[in-house]
């Protein structure tokens, strides 16, 4: 069964035991920390897309129960969400648009004490069981964890010159000194005559 959702305020148990799905779309706004890591440089693309409501996160959300340690039902939640952020382009300065896309099954238990020991002994990502849990919050830090660390062009737009030393920083007509032998000139100068 599909159904509207507020994604702020999710009976997780509830949600899993109906094998409910939802679906929607929040706008970048809906995510302060998000919003504030994709809104360097190319920020001004971003907002402009986000306030015509053009553009924001689409995700998906779906629920079963599982078995869990003595056949006790375990609610499971799937998200899957996805974004499209504005970045700077680490190689050659300008913005480039990055996709996001985060894919996750999470397990609940009843309490933190359940859910830290649950965490420690497992591979998936447990979380604690609430009546009204938000997902909005899940979602933003789900799509941080994909943001690139630096975020590149597949070709940039513009041509990048990657050339580790500049050429009109040195005078290649200039003759480096030795330091040796300026060392050598010192010593010279040190010792008396005849020695």
């Amino acid at each position: 069964m599909s159904r509207q959702i507020d994604p702020r305020r999710v009976d997780v148990r509830r949600f899993a035991e109906e094998q409910d799905t939802a679906a929607g779309e929040l706008p970048l706004s809906a995510f302060p920390r998000l919003s504030a890591e994709a809104g360097v440089g190319a920020g001004d693309a971003s907002a402009a897309t986000d306030a015509a409501g053009a553009r924001g996160a689409t995700w998906e959300l779906h629920g079963e129960v599982r078995p869990g340690a003595m056949g006790a039902k375990v609610p499971w939640l799937h998200l899957d969400a996805r974004l499209q952020v504005g970045m700077v382009c680490q190689r050659c300065l300008t913005p480039v648009e990055v996709d996001l896309h985060a894919d996750r099954w999470f397990r609940f238990e009843k309490n933190e004490e359940l859910a830290a020991a649950a965490d420690e002994l497992s591979e998936e990502d447990v979380l604690v069981e609430s009546r009204d849990f938000d997902f909005v919050d899940l979602i933003e830090d789900e799509l941080l964890m994909e943001m690139p660390i630096a975020p590149m062009h597949d070709e940039c737009p513009v041509p990048v010159d990657l050339k580790t030393a500049d050429r009109a920083f040195e005078d290649p007509g200039q003759e480096r000194p030795n330091p040796f032998e300026a060392l050598q000139a010192l010593k010279k100068a040190g010792k008396p005559d005849g020695a």
